[in-house]
């Protein structure tokens, strides 16, 4: 049956894709609705979903009526009175600008407004589930001359995503929020520093290292943060094996959001183009975290965050390190970076990159899901 989404209830099966105007469904089918997931819909001006006469744990469903003015309003609501549709990109590039200002105010010594914060970080954490797989790829938008601004909000996205996949249904936000503030301690680095293109001299590095306790230094009074936000934002660089910093704690005192924040971290920042560093594969850094993965990183978590990133079919087609473009034909599941691949080229070699580590996959050209 078709109703509004003011008229949906947590329980609510979807019975057919929820198209916006992208080309991947904003909500699929057989989605169970949330509170959260009808407040997405109601935000993305959805007028009717289709959806079971049955809820999900089996009662009739029986669509309130529509309140007279709510219905007037919505048929009267012109379509130059709608917020217009923007594409991820396009307003995922508008909130790292509006970081960025954030931050230079930082750098003049305003405290942080949380306010100010959620505004750029929120509407695009309630796009997790539209975007998918693709915030694997924010590392593409990235600059060098911008390259730290899409850093924090790469880092608020991607441990956002990683936090649902781990199911904190309710806290995902809150890492999320933890993500994008973890670097906000390098406004109080020298500036000279900060923008500094060659090599860190070793007490520079030192002085770098400052930046998580400048960073929980500037979140710690923030009532709406919680304990375990501001722990997450002080240990984002700290490590199991105890080589992190700024304490150099091991894993059982590291908090879980801070695993996932150095997760999100490692990975966008070893996959970017920066000023001291060319980009990498994901699939070759992924590769990198995984072989210190019990001395650098919560194993569950990696390999969590691994099967995320490598959740594509047989028949996705990919390009090579040897510029060579090719199609998955199958995919074992303990080498999940090294499938077996089917070249382009006239004799249809196959190749398993499990064997052949000289080859590895460049970039995802097109998926087959």
């Amino acid at each position: 049956m078709w109703v509004h989404p003011k008229q949906l209830i947590p329980g609510c099966v979807i019975n057919r894709d929820v198209m916006g105007k992208t080309n991947r469904p904003i909500m699929p089918k057989n989605t169970v609705l949330t509170e959260e997931y009808i407040d997405i819909l109601d935000k993305f001006l959805i007028e009717r979903v289709d959806v079971s006469p049955n809820l999900s744990y089996g009662d009739p469903f029986v669509p309130k009526d529509m309140p007279k003015e709510e219905s007037n309003k919505d048929e009267d609501q012109s379509i130059s009175e709608k917020k217009p549709y923007q594409s991820f990109q396009d307003q995922y590039l508008e909130a790292v600008q509006s970081y960025k200002k954030l931050f230079t105010d930082w750098q003049s010594g305003a405290s942080i407004d949380m306010s100010q914060v959620r505004n750029v970080a929120v509407p695009l954490l309630e796009r997790i589930d539209e975007v998918g797989l693709d915030l694997f790829l924010l590392h593409k938008l990235s600059t060098k001359q911008d390259y730290f601004y899409n850093h924090s909000l790469a880092m608020c996205l991607i441990s956002a995503f990683l936090a649902k996949k781990k199911g904190l249904k309710k806290e995902w936000i809150q890492v999320g929020l933890a993500g994008i503030l973890a670097d906000s301690g390098m406004a109080k680095i020298n500036r000279l520093l900060f923008h500094r293109q060659g090599k860190l001299s070793d007490p520079e590095y030192e002085e770098i290292k400052k930046h998580p306790t400048f960073s929980y230094r500037l979140v710690e009074k923030i009532p709406s943060l919680s304990v375990a936000v501001k722990l997450a934002i002080l240990q984002h660089h700290e490590r199991p094996d105890g080589s992190g910093y700024p304490l150099g704690v091991q894993k059982n005192k590291i908090h879980p959001y801070a695993s996932i924040l150095s997760i999100s971290d490692t990975y966008h920042a070893m996959t970017s183009e920066r000023i001291y560093q060319s980009r990498q594969s994901p699939f070759k850094v992924i590769e990198e975290m995984m072989s210190d993965q019990f001395n650098k990183f919560d194993h569950e978590l990696l390999e969590l965050f691994v099967e995320s990133l490598t959740n594509f079919s047989t028949g996705t087609r990919v390009k090579l390190s040897n510029n060579k473009q090719a199609e998955i034909v199958f995919i074992e599941s303990k080498y999940p970076t090294r499938p077996m691949v089917r070249m382009d080229d006239d004799n249809q070699t196959i190749i398993s990159l499990k064997d052949d580590k000289s080859i590895y996959i460049e970039e995802i050209l097109s998926e087959n899901r």
